[in-house]
């Protein structure tokens, strides 16, 4: 029986300083990026950090954390953020964000992001890299504030990011239940008081293959940029609209796509009267544009439904060869 003990205060004391061990190791970890941060000529502060989690947990709470990349112009601060991990794996952390407002700055304007319930599971490889393996983000009701007021709101949000057998691609996907754009982007865009407030269902799922993997590098140096994509599905409905595409696209190192995007639209005469209504499309093109689509949807089969392909060619998105708009830079910050 004493032998028994005797082994069981060993085994105990053996994980006590293995967790000391690791939570020291993962405070200094996080302690010594800031401060790398901070050398190289970022705003990287804290107000304070707090220990906790023993016995099985590491849990670091970094109280007021403020970051500033002048390379990037990109700036954000919150009240605090807790990062966990069990103790026998610091490679699988979950990052619980709070539930007031997140403070994000760009070269573009100032935005707040609101989350309830809001955290990242992350799965990273074993190794000095960090190479992240999985990620997985959810939340329940958020919200995108700008100054001038409400932009975007949800009543909750999935994204998960995996990585396939080559490692630069990940596979991605996104749910947004209950979307729904503010009174600013309401206003500022026209959109009718009698359109749904809310989206009935917005659903991405692509796989993005960027020029090196996402890593430690993502924050310290440069965002990884995607080169490939390919879009498995895209499904939006927004009262009687419903917009469904599929397509590929490659990305030069500028950011101009290239390929197609195959789209289809049902009830698309709605998208016709949203784009008049809300200044996208001239009333004086009205007319040409009705006969146009009219043409493309009767050869479908189905007068309400249009299957139309997109070219995204030189730099410019085309309806066949006809341009539409300047294609979008694809390039992350």
């Amino acid at each position: 029986m004493m032998r028994m003990v005797w082994v069981l205060l060993l085994a105990g004391l053996a994980w006590c300083t293995w967790w000391w061990i690791a939570a020291t190791s993962f405070e200094r970890n996080i302690t010594g990026w800031f401060t790398q941060r901070h050398h190289e000529g970022w705003q990287a502060d804290m107000s304070g950090l707090r220990r906790a989690g023993f016995p099985l947990v590491l849990e670091i709470t970094l109280e007021n954390p403020a970051l500033a990349d002048p390379e990037t112009g990109l700036a954000v601060q919150t009240s605090a953020l807790v990062l966990r991990a069990p103790a026998y794996w610091p490679g699988d952390v979950t990052v619980s964000l709070p539930d007031d407002a997140i403070s994000v700055a760009t070269p573009n304007g100032r935005l707040a992001l609101k989350a309830e319930r809001a955290k990242a599971d992350l799965r990273l490889h074993p190794g000095a890299a960090l190479e992240l393996d999985e990620l997985t983000l959810q939340s329940g009701n958020w919200s995108i504030s700008a100054p001038e007021g409400l932009l975007l709101s949800g009543a909750s949000m999935t994204v998960a990011a995996t990585q396939s057998q080559t490692p630069e691609e990940y596979i991605l996907a996104l749910s947004l239940p209950g979307l729904s754009p503010g009174e600013l982007p309401r206003s500022t865009f026209r959109i009718p008081n009698d359109w749904p407030v809310t989206f009935d269902s917005v659903d991405l799922d692509l796989a993005v293959t960027f020029d090196r993997v996402w890593d430690r590098r993502a924050l310290e140096e440069q965002r990884p940029q995607p080169r490939q994509i390919h879009l498995r599905l895209a499904d939006i409905a927004w009262g009687d609209l419903r917009i469904k595409a599929a397509g590929q696209l490659e990305v030069n190192d500028a950011g101009v796509p290239t390929g197609v995007v195959s789209l289809q639209a049902q009830n698309w005469q709605d998208i016709l009267q949203l784009a008049e209504t809300t200044g996208a499309l001239p009333t004086v093109l009205r007319d040409q544009a009705e006969r146009v689509l009219t043409g493309l949807a009767g050869a479908s089969g189905n007068p309400n439904t249009l299957d139309v392909q997109l070219n995204f060619m030189r730099g410019w998105v085309a309806l066949g060869f006809i341009p539409l708009s300047p294609a979008p830079r694809l390039i992350l910050r």
